[in-house]
């Protein structure tokens, strides 16, 4: 529990930060918050007071006493009316004000219509009281717990726009070559989306590759300096070496291979069978 003789605090039983690396805000909600109750902040923390859907105050680092308009509801009247609790429902929320790290992940489809696999890291925080209370106002709680995969999730969509209007009109070969144009586009637009919910972004990492693993090596293969013939034969190499095939050189060098005198049908190491003599 974290509410305990009206301590009210994110941290659990053993010191260990209920919001951790994951959690970008956590709501209490708690029948014993009164006036008088301690309201503990700790320095990597916002903490906001809501009763009834109204904020009443937004804390910073500290321990601050509550006053709530409770106050005057005491003694027989709270014992007659409310059975000996209060009526007034109060929600403590606390937000991480740490760095957290959000990952995006998805699909996109160059100018060939190759499909490519694109991942988005990037951290981010919250970091002034007015930003806390735009992150509560702009993203509900589905729950208790607001974390870093809801961020995900509602950024996915802005981080795919900002892909797609660079990579479906660049070709996949080429797409590396303007992997600085599109992490500029897509921070610059994250940045823009997340402001909304008084988040800001700090540093972002973007990563594409082929979804296709045979096209990923043939990509490789044209980077070292081969053409695209070469790099076909080159592959087919390597595939038959990892076979056992002891053609593969020939699949190299594109050139015939040679049992004795005789030429095999293909180099790709396939048994024709004995043949007739002359």
């Amino acid at each position: 529990m974290a509410i305990t003789r009206q301590v009210i605090t994110a941290l659990n039983r053993d010191g260990t930060d209920m919001l951790g690396t994951k959690n970008v805000a956590i709501k209490i909600v708690d029948e014993s918050i009164v006036s008088g109750s301690l309201l503990t902040v700790e320095s990597n923390h916002f903490c906001i007071l809501k009763s009834r859907g109204a904020v009443l105050q937004v804390y910073e680092t500290g321990q601050y006493a509550l006053v709530t308009p409770d106050k005057p509801l005491v003694g027989s009247i709270v014992q007659g009316f409310f059975g000996g609790a209060s009526p007034w429902v109060y929600e403590v929320i606390y937000i991480n004000r740490s760095k957290l790290l959000v990952r995006s992940s998805g699909v996109a489809t160059s100018a060939e219509m190759a499909e490519v696999s694109y991942q988005a890291d990037y951290y981010i925080h919250v970091d002034t009281k007015e930003a806390a209370l735009d992150l509560i106002t702009h993203l509900p709680f589905t729950g208790r717990v607001i974390d870093t995969q809801e961020i995900a999730d509602y950024a996915g969509p802005a981080i795919e726009q900002a892909i797609n209007q660079v990579v479906q009109v660049t070709r996949l070969e080429h797409i590396n070559e303007h992997i600085n144009d599109l992490r500029e586009g897509v921070k610059a637009h994250l940045a823009a989306f997340l402001k909304v919910y008084g988040i800001m972004l700090n540093d972002l990492k973007i990563l594409i590759l082929p979804r296709d693993q045979r096209m990923r090596e043939l990509i490789s293969l044209q980077a070292i300096g081969l053409t695209p013939i070469e790099a076909i034969r080159y592959y087919l190499a390597l595939q038959m070496a990892e076979r056992g095939l002891i053609s593969a050189p020939n699949a190299a060098a594109g050139v015939a291979f040679n049992i004795g005198s005789t030429q095999a049908a293909d180099f790709a190491g396939i048994d024709i069978g004995p043949r007739k003599k002359s």
